[in-house]
């Protein structure tokens, strides 16, 4: 009997040709898309590339038609509402920039959609990611960086435990993109030439801001803008709308470019400073996974956002699944809520997300 695996199907090229090289290596494939979103988005919205929309579920429903396996739409609305939404939402508002893909990949594709392959038997669940898993000979799973690097999400899958990566599938995790443009077009899929998507699945528009001022109106902090000795240089309307590093939209003269170098949720104070009053020695890390079992300090290259070229640094995991990451030399500004991922080479050892930066 063929082994069967649960396909998380978006209605885009990546994950539709996902699907098609299983069934061309003989799985037993069931697709699945997940709603997410409450609704499909705006009009304006929707002439941008998007994900989750009805038609998109039409994308994918056709794919499945094409190459003969099953298909359904799963509601997951509420437990994202509540695991991905309500998280990005209270981490502006707490003066924190979040990774809303992070937390999707942790709370849904890897947690409720696992949930459901299970009830139908499958043996793996395979996505569209760019990234690729090996297991060496003794057993143990590896998690690299696609052969693409211009297209790589390993980035996000971190949290990724050996005992998942056994029942993990990434079907591109050896092509480019171009060919799965190709073997799309190949196949005749309807979504051989659709454009990637570009913003968050349940921020359309792009403006976070506005997202999380309708999303929260009651807990808006406005507060002062301040300089490095505390010195009031103007207002604002809410910390939401800032970030670590921000130069534009700070409503503020100066006589050099001035960035957005601390935010206090508690005060709604945001401080200024000159760029490099930003440079870090390193950061705290807190929810680290790791992919596997590493000794208590080890060297690392550490990626602190997505496309980031990566910074040599050495980690030391602390209690409570915590790390102190020490940069070899002084870094850029580093952002709390951001993802920071451990490297060796195109191995992904683990990561966990941005508490504070160490400075001094």
């Amino acid at each position: 009997m063929s082994p069967r695996v649960l396909v998380a199907m978006s209605g885009g090229v990546d994950s539709s040709v996902a699907a098609a090289l299983l069934c061309e290596q003989g799985y037993d494939v069931i697709g699945v898309a997940m709603r997410l979103t409450p609704d499909d988005p705006p009009r304006a919205a929707r002439r941008r590339a998007t994900c989750c929309s009805h038609d998109d579920f039409e994308d994918a429903r056709r794919v499945a038609e094409l190459l003969d396996f099953p298909f359904y739409v799963v509601d997951l609305r509420e437990d994202f509402r509540r695991r991905v939404i309500a998280n990005f939402v209270g981490e502006y508002l707490n003066g924190r920039t979040p990774n809303p893909c992070v937390m999707c990949n942790r709370e849904i594709k890897f947690d409720r959609l696992w949930q459901r392959a299970a009830a139908l038997q499958c043996a793996f669940v395979a996505t569209g990611h760019y990234a690729r898993i090996e297991r060496d000979g003794s057993g143990l799973f590896h998690l690299r960086r696609a052969a693409d690097d211009t297209k790589d999400q390993s980035y996000f899958l971190f949290n990724l435990t050996q005992t998942e990566l056994g029942r993990t599938l990434f079907p591109l995790g050896a092509l480019r993109k171009s060919e799965v443009r190709a073997r799309a077009r190949a196949l005749g899929l309807v979504n051989a030439d659709k454009p990637e998507s570009q913003e968050i699945c349940f921020v359309p528009e792009g403006d976070y801001g506005r997202f999380v001022e309708r999303a929260a109106p009651a807990a808006l902090r406005p507060g002062p803008i301040v300089g490095e000795d505390g010195a009031v240089l103007g207002r604002h309307q809410g910390i939401h709308r800032f970030t670590i590093g921000q130069r534009r939209g700070l409503g503020v003269a100066a006589a050099e470019p001035l960035y957005v170098r601390a935010i206090d949720a508690a005060t709604g104070a945001v401080e200024v400073a000159p760029l490099d009053r930003l440079t870090a020695r390193g950061l705290i890390a807190d929810q680290v996974r790791l992919v596997r079992h590493l000794p208590t300090e080890f060297a690392a290259e550490i990626r602190i956002r997505y496309r980031h070229p990566g910074l040599p640094a050495t980690v030391r995991l602390c209690a409570e699944g915590r790390a102190e990451v020490i940069l070899d030399r002084p870094g850029p500004a580093i952002t709390p809520g951001q993802a920071c991922v451990f490297y060796r080479g195109d191995e992904v050892l683990g990561g966990g997300l941005i508490l504070q930066a160490l400075r001094g």
